[in-house]
């Protein structure tokens, strides 16, 4: 996992940008700048190898920053607690985000149905909260209230949660799935739930990875896609509703960038910026202007300024190329953001807003950092899972406290987990 040092580096620094995909230089240039992610920090080094916060080029320079400071991840849970989801060691309830533990190395979360689970800067994969699948992957059905170490491997790169099971790609590339498997969701061939981490198929490439309710969807590094799980609405994309219990291709595409699973409807974005979505519609959650489920992908109007997707249980948030925010389908909390409660049936701006950065759907809320590093909330509230201090519902987006440090974030069932 890579670090990231702020601070001013030589004048002297010599950047050689290289493409990741041939490794042919892509410029050499003598730059300086004032942050870079790198791979590793080692003290006395004389060079140092960066990434693009993209990810897109890799480089390297002959000397070290003058002075740095390696960023730092704490980990903070709210909302409801009942199964120990928050990882606090108890089952109390917050309405404010709380630390969990001391450790500041957390770098990827994932929030499920009343259970959480997080990776380390370390490759380490944790879970604690709700367990009667095994969806926690510590190979029983026992609920954790603090987090637990998921076996001894540091070679975890992604997680994905929804309901109640787990899914997880590793670094080279091989998925994984365990938990809650009726439907086939875990794409093992069977419906035989798993309370381990079990690998699915053999391949090593993939790449992207989300959950649904009981559908799961994922894209390979070729850019295809692939669903499995139930269908009985359309949400695997494959122009039926007949359920697949293994990864199955939909359509033959290869030009899939991001994706992402409500409880039974789907939503992707292609690298063309365009956006597509499939599934149930029962409240507009697709965005085509009616509530007709649809069984294969269809495209969301006709622009191509689609960056990031999240969804809650039954709708939808994106963010633009533009930094705007918009949203649609069920709004009976005002998890929407647009004032009122109101459904709607295509995509709505959420304020005037361009500093939206990233978005993550709970249940029935939402959560949102900025561009500036600030937290806002809004939507369903009634266990504390805004952070606001309180339990009342909002319809609009609301600062959480007056930070400026929020890295990530994921909304679970009427929680949240969050990083700074």
């Amino acid at each position: 996992m890579p670090y990231k040092i702020s601070g001013t580096l030589s004048e002297q620094l010599r950047i050689i940008v290289v493409k990741e995909s041939d490794w042919s230089i892509e410029s050499n240039t003598e730059e300086s700048s004032g942050s870079y992610e790198i791979d590793s920090l080692v003290s006395g080094t004389k060079s140092i190898v960066t990434r693009s916060n993209e990810g897109e080029v890799l480089g390297y320079g002959n000397v070290i920053p003058i002075e740095y400071s390696v960023s730092v991840n704490t980990l903070w849970s709210w909302g409801r607690n009942d199964q120990g989801q928050l990882g606090l060691e108890d089952l109390t309830n917050r309405s404010s985000p709380v630390q969990v533990g001391s450790l500041d190395t957390w770098d990827v979360v994932a929030s499920g149905h009343y259970h959480t689970l997080a990776i380390k800067t370390d490759g380490i994969l944790w879970s604690w909260g709700w367990n009667p699948y095994g969806q926690l992957g510590l190979g029983d059905v026992a609920s954790r209230s603090s987090p637990v170490q998921v076996g001894s491997l540091t070679t975890w790169d992604k997680v994905a949660s929804r309901f109640y099971y787990t899914s997880a790609i590793k670094t080279d590339g091989t998925l994984w799935s365990w938990g809650m498997n009726s439907g086939g969701e875990l794409g093992l061939g069977d419906t035989i739930n798993r309370s381990s981490p079990v690998r699915v198929g053999s391949l090593t490439t993939w790449d992207k990875i989300a959950s649904g309710g009981a559908h799961t969807l994922a894209i390979k590094t070729d850019g295809t896609l692939w669903s499995w799980g139930r269908n009985h609405v359309g949400q695997l994309g494959s122009g039926d509703l007949i359920k697949r219990s293994s990864p199955v291709q939909v359509g033959s595409l290869t030009t899939w960038d991001k994706v992402a699973g409500g409880i039974e409807h789907t939503l992707a974005i292609k690298t063309d910026g365009t956006l597509w979505s499939w599934g149930y519609n029962n409240g507009g959650q697709l965005g085509l202007g009616d509530t007709i489920n649809r069984s294969s992908p269809v495209r969301v109007g006709s622009l191509t300024t689609w960056d990031k997707i999240a969804s809650g249980y039954y709708y939808t948030l994106a963010i633009k190329t533009n930094g705007t925010l918009w949203s649609w389908g069920h709004n009976t909390y005002g998890q929407l953001g647009l004032e009122d409660s109101t459904h709607r049936s295509s995509p709505v701006q959420v304020g005037s807003l361009t500093t939206w950065d990233k978005i993550s759907g709970g249940s029935n809320h939402t959560v949102a950092i900025k561009i500036d590093g600030t937290l806002w909330s809004w939507g369903y509230n009634s266990y504390g899972e805004l952070g606001l201090e309180d339990t009342t519902h909002r319809s609009s987006p609301v600062q959480v406290g007056s930070l400026t440090t929020w890295d990530k974030i994921s909304g679970g069932s009427n929680h949240t987990v969050a990083t700074k």
